[in-house]
C-alpha cells in the first residue's frame, strides 16, 4: 500500500478527508498540530478519530503559534458568535490563524519525506467555509509547486509532492454524506472553536453554525449533539 500523511484536526472535514484517503487505498499516517489553540480538546478527538478509522500511526507535533497571537483561536480575542440561522459574516474572520495551513502543510511535508512519500491529504474546503485564504485551490497549488522545488525527493525526481484536497469543491452537506457512506463516526469529531471543558460545542461560533447547516442540508442529525 502506498503511504500518505493526512493532517487531522479532529473536526468533521479532516476526518472525512482521512476516510477518503483510506478508501483510495493509502496506508495513512495522521498528523495533528498542537499550536496553542484554545480548543485543545480537538487534539484528543483527533487521536480517537485516527484510531477509529484505522490509520497506521498518529503523531502530534507542537508549534506554539499562541506566542504570536493574532487570532481568536490563539489569544484572548473573543470567538465571534451568532444565532442559529444567522448568515456567516463575509471577509476573513477573527478565527483566522496567521499562516496556519502553511505551517501545517510544511510539517506534513517534512513527515511525508521521512516516510518516503509525496502524498499529503488536507481537509480544506472552498465552498462552505469561513473565508480563510489558505483554504483556496490557488493557495494549495502554490504550496504544492513550492514543495516540489524545496524537497530532496522531488529535486532528485524520485517522486512528486501531491497535496490531495478531496473536499475542496464539496458542500458541507455532501462532505457529511460522503463520510457517512465511508463509516465516519461524526460523534467523535469536534468542530467547535470555543467548546466547554468537556468538549461540548458552543453551537454559536461560525464553525458550529456551518456544521449545523451541513447536517441540515444532508438531511441528518448531528450525532455529536446527542452525547
Amino acid at each position: 500500500m502506498k503511504k500518505a500523511v493526512a493532517l487531522l484536526s479532529g473536526g468533521l472535514d479532516s476526518a472525512t478527508a482521512l476516510a477518503l484517503a483510506l478508501d483510495d487505498g493509502f496506508a495513512v499516517y495522521t498528523l495533528s498540530v498542537d499550536y496553542g489553540q484554545r480548543h485543545r480538546v480537538e487534539l484528543e478527538r483527533a487521536e480517537v478519530v485516527s484510531k477509529s478509522l484505522g490509520a497506521i500511526v498518529h503523531k502530534v507535533v507542537g508549534v506554539d503559534l499562541s506566542s504570536f497571537g493574532g487570532s481568536a483561536l490563539t489569544d484572548s480575542t473573543p470567538v465571534p458568535k451568532g444565532k442559529k440561522g444567522d448568515p456567516i459574516a463575509s471577509g476573513i474572520p477573527e478565527t483566522y490563524v496567521p499562516a496556519r495551513n502553511t505551517v501545517f502543510l510544511s510539517l506534513a511535508l517534512a513527515y511525508a519525506e521521512t516516510l518516503d512519500t509525496g502524498d499529503i491529504f488536507i481537509g480544506v474546503n472552498a465552498v462552505d467555509y469561513s473565508g480563510y485564504p489558505d483554504c483556496r485551490p490557488e493557495y494549495v497549488a502554490a504550496f504544492e509547486n513550492m514543495a516540489n522545488l524545496a524537497t530532496k525527493a522531488a529535486v532528485e525526481e524520485r517522486y512528486k509532492i501531491k497535496i490531495h484536497t478531496p473536499l475542496i469543491s464539496m458542500t458541507k452537506g455532501k462532505i457529511i454524506k460522503s463520510g457517512v457512506t465511508l463509516g465516519v463516526d461524526y460523534s467523535l469529531t469536534l468542530s467547535c472553536y470555543d467548546p466547554g471543558a468537556s468538549g461540548k460545542p458552543c453551537e454559536a461560533c461560525d464553525s458550529c453554525r456551518i456544521r449545523a447547516q451541513g447536517f441540515k442540508n444532508a438531511g441528518l442529525n448531528d450525532p455529536a449533539l446527542s452525547i
